[in-house]
């Protein structure tokens, strides 16, 4: 009896041991994010750090993560890089996981307006990462007069006709035409989009392009002398010629953010809250501020900056009260489809 109870134990711990050593290699996450949104040594780190893998997966668009989590309900996921209102969305579905907080100290980091966002009041399922406005960007040595109203981009001067682009994503290429009419930058009334569109058509005439992605090298070159633009790659544009300059206009802007959210799914939240509390740490944040040139909410971060940086970049002075005065792109739900009819209707015409 006593070889068979030792076999017995011995078999036990070898199979405890296998268990532990399998919980051990799984110890991994998945996250999504845009190329270059973080420090590219950031998941080493983290690993040296925790003994925890990360996977990176890249994503262009909200939209295209948003179709692969929707789709699997998201599966094989444990973090996910994307604006506010999809975050809002993944949270109506149920994809959005609740945070523990006691689990992320590093959000004391945060300014306290960063727990104050109209898309998630507190960071209930999400976690800011970087925020900011979009507004007008221009060469200040090839405009007559500096602009300083979304009107200078929808119903241009002479001397700006074909020379300016707008935003090519649904929601920002509306913002102007809403700003500039005193509406919600969240508008689904339809005679309000019927509205707008006649305003963004008249406007198209006098475009340029509509560009996500090198309106600031049309600036550098000259080929556009104005444009719709974050504010962060406006500073893109500033980095290579001091003439170029950004302002939020006088009818406002929208207040953009870009959030980390755990996925319900995730049999891994426990390593995803580890994650994210490691990106809220100072470095990261300092890193986003120099790398991508965007304000981040991790006011830890901000005051690591060299302040000669926000002098050369002012837009990365507004305050954090000042941003909060700016409405958030929300969720649209329902109201997405008129919305996005009016968008292809207005980037249709002729």
């Amino acid at each position: 009896m006593s070889t068979i109870k030792t076999l017995t134990v011995a078999l036990f711990a070898s199979a405890a041991t296998l268990l532990m050593a399998g919980a051990a290699s799984a110890e991994k996450i998945v996250i999504s994010n845009w190329d270059g949104y973080m420090p590219k040594d950031l998941p080493e780190k983290f690993k040296a750090e925790t003994g925890i893998d990360v996977e990176v997966a890249v994503h262009a668009t909200n939209e295209e993560i948003m179709g692969k989590v929707v789709a699997s309900n998201g599966q094989g996921y444990d973090v996910l890089f994307v604006s506010s209102p999809f975050a809002e969305a993944l949270n109506k579905l149920g994809i959005a996981a609740k945070l523990d907080h006691s689990k992320i100290p590093n959000l004391a980091n945060l300014y306290p307006e960063a727990a104050q966002l109209q898309h998630d009041p507190g960071n209930t399922f999400s976690v800011p990462y970087a925020w900011g406005t979009t507004g007008l960007c221009y060469r200040s040595d090839l405009v007559k007069a500096e602009p300083t109203s979304w009107n200078d981009l929808l119903k241009p001067t002479d001397d700006l006709k074909g020379k300016m682009t707008m935003l090519a994503t649904d929601r920002w290429l509306m913002v102007p035409a809403f700003l500039a009419g005193g509406m919600s930058v969240n508008t689904v009334d339809s005679a309000k989009l019927a509205e707008v569109k006649d305003v963004l058509i008249e406007a198209k005439k006098n475009l340029l392009a509509y560009d996500d992605t090198t309106f600031y090298q049309k600036l550098v070159s000259g080929e556009a002398v104005l444009v719709e633009a974050w504010d962060g790659w406006c500073n893109y544009g500033i980095a290579e010629n001091d003439k170029i300059k950004y302002v939020v206009p006088k009818e406002g802007s929208d207040l953009w953010v870009d959030t980390m959210v755990v996925v319900e799914s995730s049999p891994n939240k426990e390593a995803a809250h580890k994650f994210i509390d490691y990106v809220l740490n100072a470095d990261t944040g300092k890193w986003v501020v120099e790398n991508i040139m965007y304000k981040t909410p991790n006011k830890a971060g901000m005051d690591a900056v060299d302040p000669a940086m926000l002098t050369q970049y002012p837009n990365m002075a507004i305050a954090p009260a000042d941003l909060l005065k700016f409405e958030q792109l929300r969720d649209l739900g329902d109201g997405m489809k008129d919305f996005s009819k009016t968008v292809t209707e207005i980037v249709s015409s002729k």
